[in-house]
């Protein structure tokens, strides 16, 4: 099940961004092996009392004139309503109400997403009164918080999560797969799209996705139902100019994170970029099913060993992906393009693998007999029981005398005995290492 998509919105320096560092800083997580991954995020995962959910900042907006600043909030508010479940409206305590607030609150009010209203800068007790006059924008009582020092962060968390249990009891357990195209611009995936959707011939309908700027296509074939999701390319950060393509950014990670499968599509006359590994590097984040495409393969000069060693150049350049799936195709031709949802149901399948216990501890006990945990400083960890707790990703957690006496290079080995004994390819799993005393 995907998690909730929380938006934080505001006009500038009011706190957006303070109050998003905050609530990362405490859940971020650093992939050594996917460059650009942490940096310049604009969103993060956080939790509170047990509820996982997903934060996007929607902050970075520096209007050059003060006369635009009522039509930029409005396309910031605007992006908050499509892509999130729950949106925190974030104002200023110390300079009080003002008419861009306003014009934000208006169009709040008349969506039907849930609005959480934060008064900022409260720094203290007696500034707690600033956040009164905010009960005239008409969404609800107004929490007064300092992001800076933290205080009442616990109550606006509260408030958010309050309107999770709506969003899990509306969301069915979904029959289709989505599948998330993703990529540079220009590299083949509407075309990709519109050939499956034209070969298939089956039902096809427009459905209304998280992703607005794009049009999430169902379709159902012999392999399954799948919804279709053509994401915006993402350009270079140097190339991003200002609102609309950040969005575009924003509405991306959000379809990734919504996505059970994605697809990285690349240009086989380019080679994998820079900005290949930073988009793909989101969805090995949040460690989903992934596969590679390679597209345009129709333009390549080849032989027989071509294929062969493209695929290990690509597999060198995005080393933490050793365990996707990878397809060569034309789109323009049709070569191939009849495995994609062959192959992105496998992905799938494998994403929401479940392991008996018995066999996962049978597994395990085997790989420490073949090499024991080495010795950190003094320590040497000791596995008790393994169980898995969750699919979608498969979750694994491993009970152990001392969590901190694991090294990273014995958690990789157990990853991949884990992945050579039940075939865990096209999808990403977690392993988890909790303390049992003796």
């Amino acid at each position: 099940m995907a998690k909730p998509i929380v938006a934080i919105v505001g006009r500038p320096n009011v706190g957006k961004s303070t109050l998003f560092n905050r609530l990362a800083g405490q859940r971020i997580s650093i992939v050594q092996d996917t460059p650009g991954v942490t940096r310049d995020r604009v969103y993060a995962k956080a939790d509170w009392l047990n509820y996982n959910f997903t934060i996007i900042d929607t902050g970075g907006i520096e209007p050059e004139r003060d006369d635009i600043i009522v039509k930029q909030m409005r396309r910031q508010a605007n992006i908050a309503i499509e892509t999130a479940d729950v949106i925190i409206f974030v104002v200023d305590g110390k300079e009080g109400l003002t008419a861009a607030d306003e014009e934000v609150a208006n169009m709040l009010r008349k969506s039907k997403k849930d609005v959480v209203l934060v008064v900022n800068k409260v720094d203290s007790m007696k500034e707690v009164e600033n956040a009164w006059e905010f009960y005239n924008l008409g969404i609800g009582e107004p929490i007064a918080i300092s992001a800076s020092q933290g205080l009442n962060i616990g109550d606006m968390l509260d408030r958010v999560v309050e309107n999770f249990d709506k969003f899990n009891e509306e969301e069915e357990e979904d029959e289709y797969i989505r599948i998330a195209m993703i990529g540079k611009p220009n590299v083949g995936k509407s075309s990709l799209i519109n050939r499956l959707l034209g070969e298939e011939r089956l039902i096809v309908s427009d459905v209304p996705g998280t992703t607005r700027d794009s049009i999430d296509s169902v379709l159902e074939t012999e392999e399954g139902k799948f919804i279709l999701v053509d994401t915006a390319g993402i350009r270079r950060k140097s190339k991003v100019k200002e609102e609309v393509e950040r969005y575009s950014v924003i509405r991306t990670y959000a379809a990734i994170e919504r996505a059970d499968v994605c697809i990285l599509m690349i240009d086989a006359t380019e080679g994998v970029t820079e900005q290949d590994e930073k988009i793909v590097g989101y969805a090995h984040e949040m460690n989903k099913a992934i596969m590679v495409i390679v597209n345009k393969w129709d333009l390549i000069e080849k032989d027989d060993k071509t294929m062969q060693k493209y695929l290990e150049d690509i597999q060198t350049n995005l080393k933490f992906l050793k365990y996707a799936k990878y397809l060569f195709i034309s789109a323009k031709t049709g070569q191939r393009t009849h495995k994609v949802l062959e192959i992105a149901k496998e992905c799938y399948d494998n994403y929401c693998k479940r392991i008996q216990t018995g066999v996962l501890n049978d597994v395990i006990s085997k790989a420490v007999l073949m090499n024991e945990p080495p010795l950190v400083g003094i320590k040497r960890m000791k596995i008790y029981y393994a169980t898995q707790v969750a699919t979608k990703p498969p979750k694994f957690v491993l009970f152990v005398n001392d969590a901190s006496a694991r090294h990273f290079s014995y958690e990789r080995y157990l990853e991949n005995q884990l992945r050579e004994s039940f075939d865990f390819s096209g999808t990403g799993i977690q392993i988890e290492y909790r303390e049992r005393k003796e």
